[in-house]
């Protein structure tokens, strides 16, 4: 602290480098952006609250770590995972079967990329990919954070023993038990390659025109066999390109629609207008030079988060 520098100054200078990172650790945590942001808040409060008396025997990102990580586990402690579709049941493949009742269940969130931690978005298994968050989601609460302590902040087993009041021994276990059920769950999480950029934007540049034509004929040859479509909160969703181009034949119409390239999870996608309305944001799994995966989140307000506005 300087000489003319009152703590709160401090306080705010110290901290204020870490809200990006802090934002996507509690992210990776509730699957919800604005539930993250709401946490964030809380943790920067009861820091200043308590900056009086840290001492420094840890570093002010773990402890803002350790206190951000407190805030989510009460928050988990009140409320439900957060899912796609497809972890609430089988695919169908039939488009008149589709489920038109929202269900109520807390959906996963997508977080644009100028939201999240740089570092994070090209992390790997560390990363934030979509299939990773919801993958995170359904391990119970302790094994999630104890693999994202280890795995992803590089915690030691007495750090993070110490964070959550468990023993080393305790927390070895625990992290194995959430490695394995994490491999079960997303087992190819690592091997997921888009292709080089001058094919990837060629890939996109064609989904785009033709989505935008409603040319479904064109779509199904950008897709992988095994693709799969989700729409939450639409709880029904298909797999296989058959299933899914039967979806596209009868809800794809032509019309004014525009596909805007975002970033969201470290992946590509876009949002989507129908007629200069805000309907969805999409996001985009390539697997080499095809869409292995589209989710496309039926919330307009969320193209907010990517700097756009409601109407164009």
């Amino acid at each position: 602290m300087t000489m003319t520098e009152q703590p709160s100054d401090e306080f705010v200078r110290l901290a204020a480098p870490f809200r990006r990172e802090l934002l996507t650790h509690c992210y990776r945590m509730l699957g919800s952006v604005q539930d993250a942001e709401d946490l964030v808040q809380e943790t920067y409060l009861r820091a200043w609250r308590s900056y009086g008396d840290f001492e420094g025997r840890a570093s002010m990102r773990t402890w803002l770590y350790r206190i951000a990580t407190n805030a989510c586990l009460n928050a988990l402690r009140h409320g439900g995972r957060r899912v796609l579709p497809a972890g609430l049941g089988g695919p169908i493949s039939d488009p008149a079967a589709i489920d038109r009742r929202d269900p109520e269940v807390p959906w996963l969130e997508p977080i644009a990329d100028e939201q999240a931690d740089p570092a994070a978005i090209v992390a790997g298994r560390a990363g934030l990919r979509l299939a990773l968050i919801a993958a995170l989601q359904h391990l119970p609460v302790r094994q999630r954070t104890v693999l994202i302590l280890r795995d992803v902040l590089a915690w030691s087993a007495e750090e993070t023993g110490d964070a959550l009041g468990i023993s080393a021994t305790a927390v070895h276990s625990t992290l194995q038990r959430a490695r394995a059920r994490l491999d079960r769950l997303e087992p190819a999480i690592d091997e997921i390659a888009e292709p080089p950029e001058p094919e990837r934007r060629d890939l996109l540049d064609r989904y785009a025109d033709a989505f935008e034509r409603a040319d479904v004929a064109a779509l199904a040859r950008l897709l992988t066999e095994d693709t799969v479509w989700q729409m939450p909160p639409t709880p029904s969703w298909f797999a296989g390109r058959d299933a899914v181009v039967r979806l596209l034949e009868a809800r794809l119409r032509k019309g004014r629609i525009r596909l805007i390239p975002v970033r969201a999870n470290g992946q590509p996608g876009f949002a989507m207008y129908v007629n200069d309305e805000a309907f969805a944001v999409q996001v985009v799994t390539l697997r080499g030079s095809a869409i292995a995966a589209v989710t496309a989140f039926h919330a307009p307000a969320l193209v907010r988060c990517f700097g756009l506005p409601l109407r164009l």
